[in-house]
């Protein structure tokens, strides 16, 4: 393991423990209380696309006429994670993205894609995130979630990229959650069979293989100076505290 690996992981340690045993998964125990998770989580899985498109675009070619890139090893890298996340199978088979597919779960359960969806045509409309917000009736705390995030990808050199998506981002789905989802789904088969579906697929998919094709990322773009991993650290830490942000905003939610 890269020593540098060891010094996000052990700076983030605390913080990735606050994450996985966040209170909030203690407060899902029925289908009502899933929609309200699914309603605020629907959008960080949208940003994260975002986040991955902004990897890919910086580190392929995709303009004309086209050019090579000097560093194929992580152009493959990052094509190969966006062929995964952008068109993976779902459980019939048929290829569509994560986001998708999750935009599909929350259907079938029978929660809320209205603010999602109409924040999503707003933006797709107009590049105006305050405007897009007001569309989509947004949260504050999700509002700042997703600023943090395209801050990361507006302000933020590649390497600083990489390690947020890397450590703030491809592996905090706690066995609890998980848990917790297999039992509402042996209550109600029929409408939480997509998320089931997602989460174990996101295991198998993203867990293992993404994640250490992420690491190999982000080891080649920090590469070996010093001053690159503590700014990945930097934003890395920073990335988990808006998660603990967000997360303690779905909490109140499903306590008042």
């Amino acid at each position: 393991m890269n020593s540098h690996f060891d010094l996000i992981n052990n700076r983030i340690a605390p913080l990735r423990e606050q994450i996985i045993n966040h209170p909030v998964y203690a407060k899902i125990t029925d289908l009502e209380d899933l929609k309200v998770f699914m309603e605020h989580h629907v959008f960080a899985v949208w940003d994260f696309m975002s986040l991955l498109k902004s990897l890919q675009i910086n580190l392929t070619c995709t303009s004309i006429p086209w050019f090579p890139k000097a560093d194929a090893n992580t152009t493959q890298l990052i094509n190969e994670i966006v062929l995964g996340e952008e068109s993976d199978i779902d459980q019939h088979g048929e290829r569509k993205s994560h986001y998708v597919l999750y935009l599909e779960a929350m259907q079938q359960c029978g929660a809320n894609t209205a603010s999602m969806e109409k924040f999503a045509a707003s933006l797709q409309a107009n590049p105006d995130f305050t405007a897009a917000y007001e569309a989509g009736k947004v949260n504050m705390a999700t509002q700042e979630f997703i600023n943090f995030t395209f801050d990361i990808i507006q302000n933020h050199p590649l390497h600083t990229q990489a390690a947020v998506f890397t450590f703030g981002r491809e592996d905090l789905i706690p066995d609890m959650f998980i848990s917790i989802v297999r039992d509402i789904h042996a209550r109600f088969p029929d409408q939480v069979s997509i998320l089931k579906y997602y989460l174990e697929r996101h295991i198998e998919v993203d867990g293992d293989h993404h994640g250490n094709l992420s690491l190999e990322m982000t080891a080649a773009l920090c590469g070996v100076e010093e001053s690159n991993w503590i700014e990945a650290a930097d934003a890395v830490e920073k990335a988990l505290q808006m998660r603990l942000k967000l997360w303690d905003a779905v909490q109140h939610k499903l306590t008042f």
